[in-house]
């Protein structure tokens, strides 16, 4: 069965959500994850799906209705809402990513390809948003390394950059004469976060295929920045000896920049990043809130990217 088609399992089958906070309950009912994202057979699913313990955390995940349904994908409208009401008509398949620029090996490929190609490990981040809210997600997919190293990047490439799709007729958001962005999205990274184990290329989420408003079919997850980075819909990525700008770089310079790190004592302009909204629990005034942490919780293994640059600037 080809992946993104609509899971064919029984209700009973599914995983409870509450498994991905229990490892030894999760390492159980991994294999029914990975065949309900690929369609293969139990046999062959605990060799799609890898869990690897360095990439869980110990905080309750967030509900997959909220992961689904409260999204940025301008693309699809303004609205948190927009991009689950208004993405029915994108089509994820067929799909293929072009790698380019300064690599030894530049080709076009074909995302189903990729996935059979490279084995898909479940990962559960916390994803923070520059706009002071924030969610833990189960991400599937496979380190963006992986792909780099497939195409062999010259020593002299220093960076790397990302293009989303632009599909008018299929992206309401991209219509009109008015536009709040200039499209194609894009986004970078300096080659060494790029490379760097925690960087995933996700496919799925919730071991469930991705939804068109999470950034269907593959989409960029690196969980140490602010979200803006994840670059949904990828088309193209583009090895080169540039710093890359990205979209809201462009957009907004006094506001964003090109690293975006998530630091607690580095405010937005507009706001305080000290602490963030956790979408999907309950507090006093509506969404509990969590202290911010640098790098988003992940500085012993990012921070060392860093070393010897102006904080301020890395962030």
């Amino acid at each position: 069965m080809p992946a993104y088609r609509p899971l064919k399992i029984a209700s009973s089958e599914i995983t409870p959500q509450q498994h991905y906070l229990r490892r030894r309950e999760f390492l159980g009912a991994a294999s029914l994850g990975a065949m309900a994202l690929y369609g293969v057979s139990k046999a062959s699913a605990a060799a799609l799906s890898v869990i690897d313990s360095r990439y869980t955390v110990g905080e309750k995940v967030t509900p997959l209705k909220d992961v689904t349904t409260y999204n940025n994908f301008y693309e699809f409208g303004l609205d948190k809402g927009d991009p689950a009401r208004l993405s029915g008509d994108f089509k994820p398949l067929p799909w293929t990513v072009k790698v380019d620029g300064m690599v030894n090996k530049p080709g076009t490929f074909d995302v189903e390809a990729l996935m059979k190609e490279f084995p898909i490990e479940s990962r559960t981040y916390r994803m923070r948003c520059v706009e002071a809210w924030s969610m833990v997600i189960p991400w599937d997919g496979f380190p963006l390394a992986s792909l780099l190293n497939k195409v062999e990047p010259l020593g002299s490439a220093k960076y790397v950059a990302f293009e989303t799709v632009v599909r008018p007729d299929q992206m309401p958001g991209q219509k009109g004469i008015f536009q709040s962005l200039d499209w194609p999205y894009v986004e970078g990274l300096r080659l060494d976060e790029a490379r760097h184990p925690l960087t995933l290329l996700a496919v799925g989420l919730y071991g469930e295929t991705l939804q068109n408003q999470n950034g269907a079919p593959i989409r960029l997850v690196v969980p140490w920045k602010y979200g803006f980075k994840g670059i949904k819909s990828i088309v193209r990525i583009t090895l080169t000896d540039k710093e890359p700008k990205n979209t809201w770089q462009v957009t907004n310079p006094q506001e964003y920049g090109f690293y975006a790190n998530v630091n607690p004592e580095v405010d937005h302009p507009r706001w305080s990043q000290a602490t963030e909204r956790r979408i999907g629990e309950s507090g006093f005034f509506g969404a509990s809130r969590h202290p911010t942490l640098p790098f988003n919780g992940y500085a012993d293994e990012v921070a060392s990217l860093y070393s010897g640059m102006d904080l301020r600037k890395s962030f």
